[in-house]
C-alpha cells in the first residue's frame, strides 16, 4: 500500500515540475532549464524523508512555491532554483558553501539570504518581532529577490494553514496582514497582496470571512448578469473603433469589502461597488496614452461618471510602476461601477510588478518610483538610531500612504505620501537642504513649515547656512526619511551641548573645589535623579542647572552624615556606571502641556487610571473640577472621545530642559553700518537661540530695534542680552513682557 502511495507521489511530483517550466512567465534557455532540473534533483534529494503536517511530502512546498516565483512573480531561473532549495541549507545537512559549488554564487546568495529570514521567524516573540521584520527588510541591501521569494513562501504557507492549531493560525495570519500583504503592495504584487489579505481574514476574523464568501456566492448569478449588461453594450461601441481588447469582470477581493464594511459601518449589501470591469487594450507605446482617453470618451458616451473619482495613473504613474485610467460611471440600476482601463504593458506590471517594471524598463538611464523607493528604504535600514518598533510603523505608514504629486521650481514632479508637509519636501529633495531650510515658499506665497502639501503645488525651498532643526520640526514632518534625519541632527546637536556643558560643569564644580572624577558624576546624576552622564553635561550646557543647585549639591556631599546614609543605600558601581555613562539622552518628562500651543494650565490627574509623567494621555474638561488628564487607553477613553469630542483637549508630557520660549527684546542705540549683521551674528553664534522676528528702525542716528527669539531657558536669555550688549552701538537691551 505504502509503495503504491510512493508511486502516486512521485507521479504529482514529476507533473508539478512540468507544470512549473510551462507556465513561466519569462521564456527559459537550456542552460535555464538545466539549472532548474539540477536544483530540482537536489532539492528533492535532500527533502526525501520529509513530510509536512498534513502527511504529504514535504517537497511539494518547495515546488508550489517555485511556481508562485516563476508565474505570478514572473522572475527568471536563478530565483525558481533558490526557491526550489529554500530550505535545503536550514532543514537538511547541505551547507551554503555545497550549494555555492554546485549552483554558483548567485543561487547561493538568495538561498542564503532566506536562511538568515527563516532563522529570524523561529527565534521570533511579541518583544522581538518588529526588530526581526527589520532584519528581514535588511536582505533588500543584498537582492530584492530574497524578499519576492519570502512572499511566495508566505503565500503558500497561508494556503496550507488548515493543518495548524488556531492558535498558530492566528499568529501566522497576523504578521502576514502586518507585513506580507503591505510589502507585496508596494513592491506591485497586487494579486497576490489580495490574495494574502483574504487568506489573512480567513484565519484572523473566520466567522466574517466565512459570511462575506457566502454573500457573494448568493449574488454571483445577479453580478454576472449585470457585468454582461454593460460589458455587451461597450463591446458593440468599442468594436465598431476596431480596438483590439478584451473585457474582464472582476469581483473585489473579500479583504477589500470587509474594509469598507469595517471603515464606512455599513452591511455586505450597503457596499456598493463590489465589482469592477477591466478593459485591457493592445497598442504600441506611443499610442498607449491615446487610447486609454479614446475608451475613456466611449465608456462616458454610454455611462455618466463620477468626476470627482476619476484617477489618471497613465499620466502620474504610482511609485509602485502601477499605471491605468480608473473611471467610476453611474451604471444600470443607480449602481456605480468602476471600470479600469490598462495596455497589455500596464496589465502585466500591475500583475507581476517588480519582475514586468524591469522587462519594460527602457535603457534605465532614469530612476522609477520603485527604484527610488528601495534605495529609500536602504538608507532607513542602514540608520542605526532608529528604533525598531518605530521603523517597522513607519515603514508600514509609507508602504500604503496614497501618493501626491508636486513640483519643483523648475517644473520637475515629486512624488510624496499624501500628509506631506513643505518640509518633507526639503528633505526629499536632499538631506542637507532639509537640514538648512529657512522658509517655504508654495504657489509663491510663504508659508510655515508644517504646511500640508496638495497635489499640484508647486514649492520653493529658502535655505540659510546658520539654520539648524529644533526638537519641534519632528512635529513638523510626516516622511520617516525626514524624522530620520532631524533625529540624527539632533542627537549630534546634543552631544555638541553635552561636551559645552562638562566644560562649563568642570569650572563651576571647581569654584565650589570639587573636583569632576566618575564618583562626582554619578553622585550628580543620582542627586539630579537623571539617568545618564549624558543627561547631566546636556542639561548643564543648556542651563536648565543652576548654579544654586550645584550649591545645594556641594553642601550636601560636604555633610557626612548624610553622605554616610547615601552611601548605604547608593546602588553599587558597577550597575550605576554601566547605565549613567551610556550615550543616550533621557527624557525627563517633567511637565503637562495642553493644545498645539502647548500652554501650562491647571489640572488634576484622574483616579480612574492614575496617569504617570511620559503615558499618552488628553485632557477632558469637566463641569465642576476643571481639566481631567487621563491615559489614551483609559478604560473611559473611548466613551469620552464618542461623546464629549467637543471637551477634549489634547496633552503630552515633554521635557521642561528642552522646552522652548519665547522672548522679545528690545535694543536701542546709535545707528552703524552693518549692526543688523552683527546682531544675526551674536544670536546664531549663540547654542540653542532662534531668531522668529526682528525689526529695526534707525532716525538722526539712533535706532530702535525689536527681536524676537526663541529660547530654552533664562539662563540662555541671560547669555545672549550680554552679548548683544558687547555689539558697538549698543546702548540698552531690554526685555518686554507682552506680545
Amino acid at each position: 500500500m505504502l509503495e503504491i502511495d510512493f508511486e502516486k507521489e512521485n507521479k504529482a511530483i514529476a507533473h508539478e515540475y512540468k507544470e512549473l517550466l510551462r507556465i513561466s512567465y519569462q521564456t527559459l534557455t537550456p542552460e535555464d532549464k538545466k539549472l532548474i532540473r539540477k536544483a530540482f534533483d537536489v532539492a528533492m534529494d535532500a527533502h526525501k524523508d520529509q513530510r509536512r503536517k498534513s502527511g504529504e511530502a514535504y517537497f511539494f512546498h518547495p515546488i508550489a512555491v517555485a511556481k508562485i516565483v516563476a508565474s505570478e512573480i514572473g522572475l527568471g531561473a536563478t530565483a525558481i532554483a533558490a526557491s526550489l532549495l529554500h530550505d535545503v541549507v536550514e532543514d537538511t545537512p547541505i551547507t551554503i558553501e555545497d550549494i555555492e559549488k554546485m549552483f554558483g554564487s548567485k543561487v547561493a546568495q538568495l538561498v542564503e539570504g532566506l536562511t538568515k529570514i527563516s532563522i529570524v521567524q523561529k527565534e521570533m516573540n511579541v518583544s522581538m518581532q518588529a526588530e526581526n521584520f527589520r532584519k528581514m527588510l535588511f536582505t533588500l541591501n543584498d537582492d530584492v529577490r530574497v524578499i519576492l521569494i519570502k512572499i511566495a513562501d508566505r503565500l503558500h504557507n497561508m494556503q496550507t494553514l488548515d493543518n495548524m492549531e488556531d492558535q498558530k493560525q492566528i499568529k501566522i495570519a497576523s504578521e502576514t496582514l502586518y507585513i506580507y500583504a503591505p510589502l507585496a503592495h508596494r513592491l506591485g504584487l497586487y494579486k497576490i497582496k489580495n490574495k494574502l489579505e483574504d487568506l489573512g481574514l480567513k484565519y484572523t476574523e473566520p466567522i466574517i470571512y466565512k459570511d462575506i464568501v457566502s454573500k457573494i456566492k448568493e449574488t454571483k448569478e445577479e453580478q454576472d448578469a449585470y457585468i454582461k449588461d454593460i460589458s455587451d453594450i461597450l463591446t458593440k461601441a468599442l468594436d465598431e473603433e476596431k480596438l483590439d481588447y478584451i473585457i474582464k469582470g472582476r469581483p473585489k477581493s473579500i479583504y477589500s469589502i470587509y474594509r469598507k464594511m469595517k471603515a464606512q459601518g455599513v452591511s455586505f449589501d450597503e457596499v456598493y461597488d463590489k465589482f469592477a470591469l477591466r478593459i485591457v487594450y493592445q497598442s504600441s507605446p506611443h499610442e498607449e496614452k491615446f487610447l486609454a482617453w479614446k475608451i475613456y470618451s466611449i465608456v462616458t458616451d454610454y455611462y455618466r461618471p463620477s468626476p470627482s473619482r476619476l484617477r489618471d495613473w497613465i499620466s502620474s504613474p504610482k511609485t509602485t510602476g502601477y499605471e491605468a485610467l480608473h473611471i467610476t460611471v453611474m451604471g444600470p440600476k443607480g449602481r456605480w461601477v468602476e471600470v479600469q482601463v490598462r495596455s497589455e504593458r500596464m496589465d502585466e506590471i500591475a500583475e507581476k510588478g517588480y519582475a514586468a517594471h524591469y522587462k519594460y524598463k527602457q535603457g534605465g538611464s532614469e530612476e522609477s518610483g520603485l527604484d527610488i523607493w528601495l534605495n529609500l528604504l536602504k538608507e532607513a535600514l542602514e540608520n542605526p538610531e532608529t528604533n525598531a518598533v518605530d521603523f517597522v510603523e513607519d515603514f508600514k505608514m509609507n508602504l500604503y500612504s496614497k501618493e501626491i504629486f508636486v513640483f519643483t521650481p523648475k517644473g520637475e514632479i515629486k512624488s510624496l505620501p499624501k500628509g506631506a508637509t513643505s518640509l518633507d519636501f526639503a528633505f526629499s529633495i536632499h538631506s542637507e537642504v532639509g537640514i538648512r531650510t529657512r522658509g517655504t515658499r508654495v504657489n509663491g506665497k510663504l508659508v510655515p513649515l508644517n504646511h500640508e502639501l496638495k497635489s499640484g503645488d508647486q514649492i520653493e525651498i529658502i535655505t540659510s547656512q546658520y539654520q539648524k532643526p529644533t526638537i519641534n520640526w519632528l512635529d513638523y514632518v510626516t516622511t520617516s526619511r525626514a524624522k530620520n534625519k532631524i533625529k540624527n541632527v539632533l542627537n549630534e546637536n546634543t552631544k555638541k551641548i553635552a561636551e559645552e556643558g562638562k566644560e562649563i560643569l568642570v569650572r563651576k564644580l571647581k569654584h565650589l573645589k570639587i573636583t569632576l572624577s566618575e564618583s562626582v558624576v554619578n553622585e550628580l546624576v543620582n542627586f539630579f535623579k537623571l539617568k545618564t552622564s549624558l543627561d547631566l553635561f546636556y542639561r548643564v550646557g543648556v542651563g536648565a542647572i543652576e548654579n544654586h543647585q550645584l550649591k545645594d549639591y556641594a553642601s550636601q556631599k560636604s555633610n557626612t552624615f548624610i553622605n554616610f546614609f547615601k552611601n548605604k543605600i547608593k546602588r553599587s558601581a558597577s550597575t550605576a556606571s554601566e547605565d549613567i555613562h551610556k550615550q543616550v539622552l533621557h527624557s525627563n518628562y517633567d511637565m503637562l502641556v495642553f493644545g498645539a500651543d502647548q500652554d501650562k494650565l491647571d489640572y488634576k490627574l484622574s483616579t480612574c487610571c492614575n496617569p504617570i509623567p511620559g503615558d499618552e494621555v488628553f485632557g477632558f474638561i469637566t463641569i465642576n473640577e476643571g481639566i481631567k488628564v487621563h491615559k489614551r487607553d483609559c478604560p473611559n477613553s473611548i466613551s469620552l472621545q464618542s461623546n464629549y469630542a467637543y471637551r477634549i483637549m489634547q496633552a503630552k508630557w515633554i521635557d521642561s530642559s528642552q522646552q522652548e520660549f519665547k522672548a522679545i527684546l528690545h535694543i536701542t542705540g546709535m545707528d552703524t553700518i552693518g549692526l543688523t549683521n552683527k546682531l544675526t551674528k551674536v544670536i546664531s553664534d549663540n547654542m540653542n537661540v532662534n531668531i522668529q522676528s526682528i525689526s529695526l528702525s534707525g532716525e538722526a542716528g539712533i535706532f530702535n530695534g525689536q527681536i524676537a527669539v526663541i529660547v530654552q531657558n533664562n539662563n540662555i536669555l541671560k547669555k545672549l542680552i550680554d552679548n548683544i550688549k558687547q555689539i558697538d552701538g549698543v546702548d540698552k537691551v531690554t526685555r518686554e513682557y507682552k506680545n
